[in-house]
């Protein structure tokens, strides 16, 4: 128990550290130094660490035959740059992101959709995935003053988790925990309030499969089923950092965009639930492709096999066998 709890002392001063360094920097420093922790991390350490091959292999069984070795490669490493560069944002995203200067940061697509959902006076379900900076996308929501419920994992270092939590609030937003917080969401949504997930991940033997690039893939059924049970619309949306274009100083901008909204009241067959589960997931996919060195492709989307197929492939082998 001491040794875990030095241990997570450790990576919280260690995290204090870098948030020191990078609240130093400027926003083009930080830039740099996303790209040289990204080179570290992809050409540095062990490729079983870093989980290269199931990245390589997300990308392979998404794309096909489009992109060849070193283009997978050259797209894994950006991914980390990604990933790198939005942690720095975060941590300077309090200081640089403010109402008077969110308008010239970000570039809004299908903005009156979802003003229109998060106006109509129903519950609203605003989902996206590990695409871009995602935590960005939330606060501008909160600057504009549509406070929301948002549901995320607790981290397992206490301080660490802490920090997060603080760096949630930030801009008015309420915090739920993604273990045991089905009774907040279910209270924000009697409410007519809003909440925010991400809903790209997979469920396990339990989840509806639905088609992700092509593949089934195992997605939560909560999100759809919350949706026709309370009436709430759901927001697909993202924020994609824009290459290339930076404000003065360096800061990047983004394209806030709502890519569908999806309203449980047009969806009245049986198959509902997993008609409303595909919709979300086809327009997370849209998101994806349009910048999908930006996604966190090491997460295993496909672990899950359908039922259907499991009993394929144990017949086969005890034919052959």
């Amino acid at each position: 128990m001491l040794s875990k709890r030095l241990r997570h002392l450790a990576e919280y001063l260690a995290f204090k550290i870098v948030i020191c360094l990078v609240q130093a920097l400027s926003p083009r420093m930080c830039a740099r130094l996303a790209e040289w922790l990204a080179r570290f991390v992809h050409y540095g350490l062990p490729r079983k660490l870093t989980r290269y091959e199931v990245a390589r292999d997300n990308i392979r069984s998404a794309f096909g035959g489009r992109y060849n070795d070193a283009q997978i490669e050259r797209m894994v490493f950006h991914m980390w740059v990604s990933l790198f560069r939005m942690v720095t944002e975060i941590i300077q995203l309090p200081r640089k992101l403010r109402l008077d200067n969110v308008v010239a940061a970000v570039a809004f697509r299908n903005k009156s959709d979802v003003v229109r959902a998060l106006c109509s006076g129903r519950p609203v379900i605003v989902l996206s995935g590990h695409f871009g900076n995602w935590e960005m996308a939330v606060s501008i929501f909160g600057l504009f003053g549509f406070r929301m419920g948002l549901v995320a994992r607790e981290l397992d270092n206490p301080w660490l988790n802490r920090w997060f939590l603080k760096f949630r609030k930030f801009t008015g937003h309420r915090p739920i925990s993604k273990r045991g917080g089905g009774g907040e969401i279910v209270t924000v949504l009697e409410r007519h309030g809003s909440v925010a997930l991400l809903g790209d991940q997979d469920a396990g033997s339990s989840g509806v499969f639905v088609d992700f690039f092509g593949r089934p893939a195992s997605t939560f059924k909560s999100i759809a089923l919350l949706a026709m049970e309370y009436n709430a619309l759901i927001c697909v949306g993202y924020a994609r950092r824009l290459e290339n274009e930076t404000l003065k100083g360096g800061w990047p901008r983004f394209e806030l965009g709502c890519e569908d909204v999806i309203d449980p009241l047009e969806f009245n067959t049986a198959g509902a639930l997993r008609e409303i589960t595909q919709r979300y997931t086809s327009a997370i996919e849209r998101v994806v492709r349009r910048a999908p060195e930006q996604y966190f492709w090491v997460h295993r989307r496909w672990k899950s096999a359908p039922k259907s197929r499991i009993r394929g492939e144990n017949a086969a082998r005890r034919k052959a066998g």
